[in-house]
């Protein structure tokens, strides 16, 4: 039974942090969710009101920062509230349309699209498309960075 619990535990990290690169997946919440795993297999008693303060505040943090710094980006160099949905839009279907590189492509496309149908220039709306790819690889780094040490302070707490 431990070698299943230690499995969906890592199998739940591992999809957690593939959702800091792939929008689509549940990130965060699936680190968060290996934590609940290892307690119904192996026991919460490791795990303390602190523990549980702090890893809430990242995951907190996380969706403010993922939503922020996207739009950052896009507002950073002059978008619209229609820049920053398309971006938004971009992200999510972009994978799925252009597996290899929709990913990149999508809150590009969406941006410039956003911005067209907003009634700004060719110019500015790549210059928006621009700050969309920005945001979306400061978020991507924020992201990463969050969950890694959301596992890591896990592996401290229960060792």
């Amino acid at each position: 039974m431990d070698i299943i619990g230690w499995i969906v535990v890592i199998g739940l990290i591992g999809l957690g942090l593939a959702g800091a690169i792939f929008p689509i997946l549940p990130g965060a919440l699936a680190i968060y969710a290996a934590f609940f795993a290892y307690g119904l297999f192996f026991t919460f008693s490791k795990f303390g009101f602190w523990f549980w303060t702090i890893q809430t505040l990242i995951v907190i943090v996380l969706f403010v920062a993922d939503y922020a710094v996207s739009a950052w980006g896009v507002k950073k160099y002059g978008g619209s509230k229609a820049s920053v949905v398309g971006s938004t839009i971009g992200i999510m279907i972009g994978p799925f349309v252009i597996p290899a590189f929709g990913l990149i492509i999508g809150p590009l496309a969406g941006a410039v699209l956003g911005e067209l149908v907003h009634g700004s220039s060719m110019a500015q709306a790549w210059k928006v498309g621009w700050g969309s790819m920005l945001g979306l690889f400061a978020s991507t780094v924020v992201k990463v960075l969050l969950q890694v040490a959301m596992v890591v302070l896990f592996f401290i707490w229960i060792l």
